[in-house]
């Protein structure tokens, strides 16, 4: 199976979709923050490895602080999605965290402000 099959897109976004119903409403760890997103999800093309991209709306302190707590309950994590997603294996999970809606605001923000100067 290659990476970019269509096979390998629907795993990936059924794990993608089973992850954020997972973080949303199995896990009670205070430290991970209420308004964290799951990105994207690439699962390798032999389900061994996972690597799950997490966005949090907060400062960088709540960032780590989220990553920390979703580093700690991947055993749990892991269990739960392979009880709702029936694949030949369950992925090994890395989470990373991913800047890139952050980065997006504030280019936006950056280009607000210099169209803002070019129509004074």
């Amino acid at each position: 199976m290659r990476k970019n099959s269509i096979k390998n897109t629907r795993i990936n976004m059924e794990v993608q979709r089973e992850l954020s119903e997972i973080i949303r409403r199995e896990i009670k760890d205070p430290r991970i923050h209420p308004m964290t997103t799951v990105v994207a999800v690439e699962v390798t093309p032999d389900l061994k490895y996972c690597k799950a991209f997490i966005s949090v709306l907060g400062d960088e302190e709540a960032a780590q602080n989220t990553l920390t707590g979703l580093k700690s309950g991947v055993g749990y994590i892991r269990r739960e999605l392979a009880r709702r997603v029936n694949l030949r294996n369950t992925p090994e999970i890395t989470f990373i965290l991913d800047q890139s809606i952050e980065y997006g605001v504030n280019m936006s923000r950056l280009i607000d402000e210099v169209t803002k100067d070019l129509k004074d």
